[in-house]
């Protein structure tokens, strides 16, 4: 998967997966893998393949929440993998490309990801390989972040991004976890793959964070932002104006700020 503007072999290092799960995994990705999991559940799948599974945190869920489901966790970057297989030994984990499935046709009745499909290149042709590794009438469960505006704390944090580098500021949170932002252009690629979409949500939840200081560091640390930010120049001297920006927007913290996301099941 290729990041627009980071060169893809910064993306993750070794120590980028411990930064996101200690600062960004309770309070931006915890309540939204909460419903994910929910939602899963209630299919009562039997075999489960997530995409893009990142340190576990949905894996976690789905482990707790279907303990009969066989679950297979991929993710493309080793470290991710490795964290994960730690975080979440129970399923089975696996480096694989989304767009490249190193499983057989038909073997999942279910097929998860959560915040991962807007990294695919292209994503008709990931969403046709889903299609082609479930069995018939199997689903496939995501979500995807709304509009940059409706994500309070990436809001800030571009903001402050944009105040330590005026001119030409890394552009990674409107570009790509928010560049997948309109319901209609995923329902119409899902189309594409051969899925008929069964349900399309619109989903605000509150992230909570102990501190500004603390949501920061774990943007500029354990994100693909930190590849932009280190080829800058100096790390220090940006971490303090992303903080002075973010806590002059939302607080020092405890802070509490809504996030926007859209969920979809669609149908094999």
């Amino acid at each position: 998967m290729r990041v627009t503007g980071i060169n893809a072999d910064q993306r993750w290092s070794e120590s980028m997966p411990a930064a996101y799960e200690r600062y960004l995994v309770p309070v931006v990705f915890q309540p939204f893998a909460e419903d994910l999991t929910a939602r899963a559940a209630a299919l009562r799948p039997r075999r489960v393949l997530e995409l893009a599974a990142g340190t576990g945190v949905l894996t976690s869920n789905l482990l707790a929440a279907a303990p009969s489901a066989e679950v297979t966790a991929t993710d493309l970057n080793e470290a991710m993998v490795a964290f994960g297989s730690t975080r979440a030994p129970g399923a089975q984990w696996r480096q694989a490309d989304a767009q490249r499935l190193p499983v057989p046709d038909g073997g999942f009745d279910l097929v998860v990801c959560q915040f991962g499909v807007m990294f695919f290149p292209d994503r008709v042709a990931t969403f046709t390989e889903v299609r082609r590794v479930l069995a018939a009438g199997g689903r496939f469960l995501f979500n995807t972040w709304g509009p940059l505006r409706t994500h309070a704390f990436e809001v800030a944090l571009q903001a402050g991004l944009e105040r330590a580098f005026p001119v030409d500021p890394p552009r990674f949170f409107p570009t790509v976890p928010h560049g997948y932002a309109d319901p209609a252009v995923v329902v119409a690629d899902l189309a594409a793959a051969g899925f008929a979409v069964e349900e399309e949500q619109e989903l605000t939840l509150q992230g909570r964070a102990a501190s500004t200081a603390d949501l920061v560091t774990g943007y500029l640390t354990g994100t693909p932002v930190r590849a932009a930010v280190e080829g800058r120049g100096d790390g220090p001297a940006v971490r303090a104006t992303v903080i002075e920006e973010v806590t002059a927007r939302l607080g020092p913290g405890p802070v509490t700020a809504p996030m926007t996301a859209y969920v979809f099941r669609a149908a094999a």
